[in-house]
């Protein structure tokens, strides 16, 4: 998928967060905060490849990070987003200034990358460092992106006109995005 449809479609899985009220904090976050947050983030998986938006930003970590793990490696699995948010939540004082809402966020649009890397042929090693890739393939890279924009496009326009849905989650769990959180505390 390209950079282009990771941000659409992490547009479309953040106002699905927030109107599906995956976490108290993110039914209740401000706009501002989760589409942002879910932004900044959407592209980091691809650190693992060089000639990735992100990876040209940031070569001097990319190339190593590439050589370690490969594309669609480490930095796609469940692993990665488990540790990314433990390094986070150990490392950063708790009066820190990103808003818990904003943070919330930053996981969905890591996790929408994933989820829509799953949407092509080559799928994502979810459980690595198992081999299996996790896959349902609608996008075919080689027809272009604009089966992929038209997608991204669609389910953006289908959360954003959709009514507030009740929690889909908090219908099993209120609190089961807190509770996983707060396992890597």
């Amino acid at each position: 998928m390209t950079a282009e449809g990771h941000l659409i479609f992490s547009i479309a899985c953040a106002v699905f967060a927030k109107k599906a009220q995956l976490s108290p904090e993110l039914a209740h976050g401000d706009w501002w905060h989760i589409i942002p947050g879910s932004l900044l983030t959407c592209l980091l998986p691809d650190i693992d490849h060089p000639k990735s938006l992100i990876g040209q930003r940031l070569k001097w970590i990319s190339a190593p990070i590439a050589r370690a793990f490969g594309h669609r490696g480490f930095t796609h699995s469940l692993l990665a987003v488990a540790g990314g948010i433990f390094l986070l939540r150990t490392h950063f004082p708790h009066d820190w200034v990103i808003p818990i809402d904003a943070f919330h966020a930053m996981i969905i649009g890591y996790l929408s990358h994933i989820l829509a890397d799953m949407l092509t042929p080559a799928g994502v090693p979810l459980l690595w460092p198992c081999r299996w890739r996790f896959r349902l393939p609608l996008i075919n890279s080689q027809k272009g992106n604009q089966l992929e924009r038209t997608l991204c496009l669609m389910l953006v326009g289908l959360t954003l006109f959709w009514p507030d849905w009740t929690p889909i989650i908090g219908a099993i769990n209120p609190d089961i995005f807190n509770h996983i959180l707060k396992l890597f505390i």
